[in-house]
């Protein structure tokens, strides 16, 4: 079993039956059975989706020594994020654009074909650039259990494993929460605490001005810590960068401004914010808790736990927001930041500045 070409094959594989099933999911829409059919097919699209993911991100690891990880790590957290930013801003906006004139269900059948139509491009063009190295003899399936077992308890029993767990799910806490109902808020009518924008406006401003933003905070991190390395005072200002600029949700949700001017610079300070301080939990993982021999399990380990992180605090957030309106949730937000500032402050860090072994 060549281990190169395998990552390559699952990169392939999955961004190929992505394509498929977002042209099934086209084909949903126009049946009475679309929601059931929706469930299905999205469930299934994103785990072929952390599938591709996680064998990019291990030819990433394998490939480049720690300082050029740092170096490269603001384009690896741009483009590892883009495509979010890109699907709630700039697809948003797409939807927003062609309802008022096809209707909703042929609005959503297009947008979704251009996702298909992503996809399988990228599957072909990954076919040739995509790197094909070394091979690992094929083991028994009694040996591929025993490999399993290892790669599970090895990561458990790693040095201040559980400080670092901790740091992965509080870093993100905040976020989980603003994230979710920053895209409800924006649009929600004025009378409920909202600024009333259209699915358009919002697409424009997240998806254009957010958008870049973002690239920009995410190479200017990147080339930050390349030149810095991930220190005590790097992590913390990284977690400055990534919480702080929540005050911009809690500065719109108290004003309730109507100027697109001040929406749109508001908005583009937190997406820089954000992509500047998300170099900080990546490159967590990459130089705290992947090295050693199974690297490539154990950033995946430490990526499933930091979606775990953010998918309990983006739980809690509907609740909190619900109960307390958009002005008090976001000052929540806000107090939400200080776990990540404590545990940034206190995980231990190992300095690694050498190439991770397979």
């Amino acid at each position: 079993m060549e281990l190169y070409k395998t990552k390559k094959f699952y990169i392939q594989f999955s961004q190929l039956a992505c394509a498929l099933l977002f042209v099934l999911s086209v084909f949903s829409l126009y049946t009475d059975y679309f929601f059931s059919l929706s469930v299905a097919i999205f469930f299934t699209i994103a785990f072929f989706g952390a599938t591709q993911d996680m064998a990019g991100d291990g030819i990433y690891l394998s490939e480049l020594s720690a300082s050029q990880q740092a170096r490269y790590v603001g384009w690896q957290g741009t483009f590892y994020n883009v495509a979010k930013l890109f699907s709630n801003g700039g697809m948003v906006f797409l939807a927003g654009v062609l309802i008022p004139v096809l209707g909703n269900k042929e609005a959503w059948a297009i947008v979704l074909s251009v996702y298909a139509a992503i996809m399988l491009v990228l599957g072909f063009y990954n076919s040739s650039v995509l790197p094909q190295q070394s091979v690992i003899a094929t083991t028994s399936r009694r040996e591929v259990i025993a490999k399993l077992k290892d790669v599970i308890t090895s990561f458990f029993k790693k040095k201040n494993i559980w400080a670092g767990i901790l740091f992965i799910v509080l870093y993100r806490f905040a976020e989980g929460q603003a994230i979710k109902i920053m895209p409800l808020f924006l649009k929600a009518e004025r009378q409920a605490g909202g600024l009333g924008l259209t699915e358009a406006t919002v697409g424009l401003m997240t998806g254009i001005y957010g958008t870049a933003a973002f690239v920009l905070g995410s190479l200017a991190a990147g080339y930050f810590v390349s030149n810095k390395g991930l220190s005590r005072s790097t992590l913390l200002l990284l977690c400055g960068f990534f919480n702080i600029p929540f005050i911009a949700y809690a500065y719109l949700a108290s004003t309730q401004t109507d100027s697109l001017w001040m929406i749109g610079a508001a908005i583009s300070i937190e997406h820089f914010g954000y992509g500047f301080g998300f170099i900080g939990i990546i490159l967590f993982i990459m130089q705290q808790i992947a090295p050693g021999p199974y690297q490539m399990a154990h950033y995946a380990f430490g990526s499933a736990i930091t979606y775990f992180g953010y998918t309990m605090a983006s739980m809690i957030s509907g609740a909190i927001s619900d109960a307390w309106g958009y002005e008090k949730f976001f000052f929540w937000v806000l107090l939400s930041t200080i776990p990540a500032f404590l545990v940034s402050a206190l995980v231990p860090l190992k300095k690694s500045d050498t190439k991770s072994e397979l």
